[in-house]
């Protein structure tokens, strides 16, 4: 009969196990935030540099400017709708993919875009959208006048959505290959109409990759700046933006901090809900 395992062999069988992921966790996660919120309560020297007295200035500046809160609030909205646009496009898409012959061929071209760098691709989107583009091509081959389309908040919106479709449809794909098609039938011979029969019997097996994909999209989507900066031109001024200016040409580390802590806080509000929602499964799957 096998002996029970001291505390000092369960220690030692944990740290085994759990221990070289809770150190990555630890020293790229952990410490950084720590740093970054003890930064964000610090103060802006004359020569950029973190100097006391501590409190919480930074946090007070940025809720009580309207400039800033104004930004929240588009940064939320744009990443709103640009959730909202993909997935109207995506949920369609992924049950399409799914009932094919040929999803792997389908899948891939989903994926393709990955195997690009991120930033071509968004440079991709200027050649398109610019005066002089193939966009404007194609409108002034009509006989119309071309279009200002760039820097506009629309080449943002377009941006986003073809960026982060993917994020929100292969959650989706994996959720209706999961689907029983038998309530469905079910729901038809219980005399159930065809709109009927899917809100009941199909749209609730597919709501867990619906918020795993809506989260994968919206948290990005509201936090990117890259986007932003070079297809809105200065014009359309997100959260990202404004973290990215705080750590670079303005010099205000401390201010920057505080602003990467609400967002983080936002991100965490949105992990939060999503566990509520979903309950302790659906947050074992998100990790």
């Amino acid at each position: 009969m096998r002996e029970a395992a001291t505390p000092w062999e369960r220690l030692r069988q944990m740290l085994i196990t759990v221990g070289p992921g809770a150190l990555w966790l630890g020293l790229f996660v952990l410490i950084p935030t720590l740093i970054m919120l003890v930064a964000s309560l610090m103060s802006r020297g004359s020569l950029g540099q973190l100097v006391p007295p501590f409190g919480l200035h930074n946090y007070l500046r940025f809720f009580s400017d309207p400039l800033f809160l104004e930004i929240i609030g588009r940064s939320l909205w744009i990443g709103l709708w640009s959730t909202v646009f993909i997935m109207l496009l995506g949920y369609p898409l992924a049950f399409y993919i799914a009932q094919s012959r040929h999803k792997e061929v389908l899948l891939l071209l989903v994926v393709i875009p990955f195997f690009t760098n991120f930033l071509i691709r968004v440079y991709a989107w200027i050649v398109i959208f610019q005066k002089e583009g193939l966009l404007n091509g194609l409108i002034t081959a009509f006989g119309l006048p071309p279009a200002e389309l760039l820097p506009s908040t629309l080449a943002v919106y377009v941006a986003t959505v073809y960026t982060y479709l993917p994020f929100f449809v292969l959650p989706l794909y994996a959720a209706v290959e999961r689907i029983d098609w038998s309530q469905l039938e079910a729901a038809y011979d219980l005399g159930a109409r065809p709109i009927r029969a899917f809100w009941e019997a199909i749209f609730p097996q597919t709501v867990p990759g619906l918020f795993e994909g809506f989260l994968l999209v919206f948290i990005p989507a509201v936090g990117t700046f890259v986007i932003a900066d070079l297809l809105g031109g200065g014009k359309v001024t997100l959260i990202g933006n404004l973290i990215q200016l705080q750590f670079g040409s303005a010099q205000n580390w401390a201010f920057g901090s505080a602003a990467s802590m609400v967002l983080m806080a936002m991100v965490l509000l949105g992990l939060w809900l999503y566990a509520r929602t979903q309950g302790e499964k659906g947050l074992d799957k998100l990790v």
